[in-house]
């Protein structure tokens, strides 16, 4: 096939004869007439190029198949074409879903950025998951979520964009739903949690528990103290009332603090931590509850300064002494941990590694204690018909004692006999 230059040449020339072609070039030179102005001198060329027939054809053709394309374009697209735009559509409706609020559908995030996330969901086009509906909590980027390409998740449809028709998606509305069905679980249960404070007003405080805010009446907080003192800390906390459908979320600090408190028997040992120092002891949190180690229960041995045995923030093992339930008071002691007398200040370690068979020791004294103790009052009761059991337990127990049993924190230490 002829070059593009010979073609659009030979379009603009007519054929030339083969003779013409065979003769020599001789430029035409113009003679200059005296007197007349003189005219540069230029050279006249002439290119031409033979195009056969068969070429010229060929080019016919071609433009032919261009025109016929274009009208079979402009008067009918779809002529030859076995998809046709019906079954586009059949297609569509194949892979479609029901995209009604609050309908549950499975996607694949492809894209995120600061706004939030783009989701595949095989509908018509992308839906779009917003970063305040990415997470029960308040995060500032869906990632701090979990959430990034590539993750397969159930989303629920709580929106339309009207600019593009796409769907607006959410995981927060599903997190929140499960979170009420937990705590109404948590409450079929009758467990403790914890609760962070994170707000309070004129009546009470406000707490976020399984991710949902809860309210704590003042009445139902056991420490008498101002609101602004409970902020950002973590309270154990019982459930009162759940009520998704009124969104009333009422807890208990309370009922909370006497379930804890029924399981502090006498002679029982609980890790604490060291809240503060005073003149006459050291205040211990166990559990959320605020127990006394009196400086004459740290040791055996004279503790003139508390701060060279205990420091704020240290963990210890103690033993309850006693339990005032009425007044909230808890007694503590180190004292009846020691192996040997002086040991919570010479090795505060070894006490800790022999707390819990030095508990069961103090216990065994108390059992033998309050058996003596009834043993002795049935001498001025024989009527009662108590005995006494081969282990010297007695039963069943006198209700003249109290329900916490004896405070026997003056008992001396058991020592072998000499």
């Amino acid at each position: 096939m002829a070059s593009l230059a010979q073609q659009f040449t030979g379009l603009r020339c007519p054929p030339v004869s083969r003779s013409r072609l065979s003769k020599p070039f001789t430029p035409h030179r113009q003679t200059h007439t005296p007197g007349s102005p003189k005219k540069p001198s230029s050279l006249t060329i002439v290119s031409a190029v033979a195009i056969s027939n068969a070429q010229t054809r060929e080019r016919t053709e071609l433009k032919q198949l261009f025109d016929d394309a274009y009208d079979r374009c402009r008067t009918a697209p779809m002529e030859g074409v076995a998809f046709t735009l019906e079954d586009f559509h059949t297609a569509l409706d194949k892979y479609d879903f029901n995209s009604e609020l609050g309908t549950k559908v499975k996607g694949t995030v492809f894209c995120t950025d600061a706004n939030g996330a783009l989701v595949d969901i095989t509908a018509k086009s992308s839906a779009f998951l917003p970063v305040q509906e990415a997470c029960i909590h308040k995060i500032k980027h869906v990632g701090e979520a979990g959430i990034v390409p590539g993750l397969k998740e159930e989303f629920v449809i709580i929106g339309e964009n009207e600019a593009d028709d796409s769907l607006i998606l959410s995981l927060r509305t599903i997190q929140y739903d499960l979170a009420w069905e937990r705590c109404r679980q948590l409450q079929a249960e009758d467990v403790v949690v914890k609760g962070k404070v994170v707000g309070a007003n004129k009546g009470g405080v406000v707490a976020v528990v399984e991710g949902l805010r809860g309210f704590v009446p003042f009445s139902q907080i056991s420490t008498k103290t101002i609101a602004e003192e409970l902020l950002e800390k973590e309270l154990p906390l019982k459930f009162v009332e759940v009520d998704e459908e009124q969104s009333r979320l009422v807890l208990s600090n309370r009922k909370a603090m006497a379930d804890s408190q029924a399981q502090l028997g006498i002679g029982s040992v609980v890790i604490g931590t060291v809240q503060s120092l005073k003149p006459y002891g050291a205040f211990i949190d166990i559990g959320g509850i605020n127990g006394l180690l009196h400086v004459s229960q740290i040791s055996h041995d004279r503790v003139s300064d508390i701060a060279t045995v205990l420091q704020p923030g240290d963990t210890l093992k103690v033993m309850i002494l006693s339990h005032d339930r009425e007044r909230g008071r808890v007694s503590l002691s180190t004292k009846k941990l020691e192996p040997t007398p002086g040991d919570m200040i010479r090795n505060p370690k070894l006490v800790f590694e022999k707390a819990e068979e030095m508990a069961q020791t103090f216990r065994q004294r108390i059992a033998q204690a309050e058996a003596m103790a009834r043993a002795d009052m049935l001498r001025f009761q024989p009527e009662s018909g108590l005995t006494l059991s081969s282990d010297g337990i007695l039963g069943p127990l006198s209700s003249d004692l109290p329900a916490e049993g004896l405070d026997l924190s003056d008992v001396p230490v058991a020592t072998d006999e000499p």
